[in-house]
């Protein structure tokens, strides 16, 4: 976390984050260091899918057709905290950890993890962990951590995403 925490911060991108599955585990780790109050603006919990709809604007439709367990929910909560937050970066991590919930199209340690910016495309990824309610957490975390890291030293590389990814101030 340390490498992109700061990465953020000399590149003066703001983050927030939507988590589901995790229940605040990724706000605690993008905040277990001091320092994140300069690139980390905040986070929601969105547990239930009122939330969801409600707070980061997730289309009903995308629920009903998809489900929250989805790429096109992980996307859309990515795209929603971006905005709700006005942030140059917004990530989502939305799954099932168990040990109840799975079914056979979609079994326990599915996870979704994805990134909005601003401009540009929204990464999103799919994950099948596996091990116990705790674990399927902490991997999620990581996983969407990893996201975080890619998309930046991806857009390091182009000094023209940089100026692309910087929020209406």
């Amino acid at each position: 976390m340390t490498k992109a925490s700061g990465i953020l911060s000399e590149a003066g991108l703001w983050l927030a984050i939507a988590e589901s599955c995790t229940g605040g585990l990724l706000g605690a780790r993008l905040t277990d260091r001091p320092g994140a109050s300069a690139f980390f603006r905040g986070g929601v919990v969105a547990y239930a899918d009122w939330v969801k709809r409600k707070l980061l604007e997730v289309p009903e439709v995308v629920l009903r057709e998809h489900g929250a367990v989805s790429a096109e929910c992980a996307r859309a909560m990515a795209e929603g905290v971006r905005r709700l937050f006005s942030v140059d970066l917004g990530v989502s991590v939305t799954g099932i950890a168990g040990p109840q919930g799975g079914s056979a199209c979609k079994p326990v340690g599915l996870v979704y993890t994805a990134l909005a910016a601003k401009q540009g495309p929204v990464w999103v990824r799919e994950f099948r962990f596996c091990g116990d309610r705790a674990h399927i957490r902490t991997q999620a975390v990581d996983a969407a951590l990893e996201l975080l890291m890619e998309a930046l030293s991806h857009n390091a590389r182009s000094e023209t995403r940089r100026a692309r990814w910087q929020a209406d101030s």
